[in-house]
């Protein structure tokens, strides 16, 4: 993916949580969409430090403060949020199940030691978040 597109993805995302945050959406949307936000930065990354910077992001928006996988040497750019996109979307089965795979996918690509391959998981768990973002329930 070019990073112009990576950039313009990027600014429609942020577009979207700022849309989302006025309009008052609940809290589990303004967690995927910054999820969402944070994975097409890692995608979009120049190195592997700041993909696997970005990924350990969005896993912490997905699981939250409390999660197993929180990194609290990582930034939090959900707090204040909610408590991670998944404990806050547990009644909705659907959406809950595309964000484990999303957090799988994130998981993977911190594993990863490749930028190339990194930079992919980074990009799959994009797509996966702008799909549960699509099946979040107004709330």
């Amino acid at each position: 993916m070019k990073k112009s597109s990576v950039f313009a993805a990027m600014a429609l995302s942020l577009a979207a949580l700022s849309f989302t945050a006025l309009a008052g959406n609940n809290s589990v949307k303004q967690q995927v969409m910054t999820a969402h936000a944070h994975a097409l930065m890692a995608a979009g990354a120049s190195s592997l430090k700041m993909t696997h910077a970005h990924l350990h992001h969005v896993i912490n928006c997905l699981v939250g403060p409390s999660g197993a996988a929180f990194d609290s040497s990582a930034a939090d750019p959900c707090k204040g949020m909610g408590s991670g996109a998944l404990p806050d979307a547990a009644g909705q089965s659907k959406l809950h199940s595309a964000l484990k795979k999303a957090l799988a996918t994130a998981r993977a690509g911190v594993k990863d030691d490749n930028l190339k391959t990194a930079q992919r998981s980074a990009h799959k768990a994009a797509l996966e978040l702008q799909k549960a973002a699509a099946s979040v329930k107004s709330g």
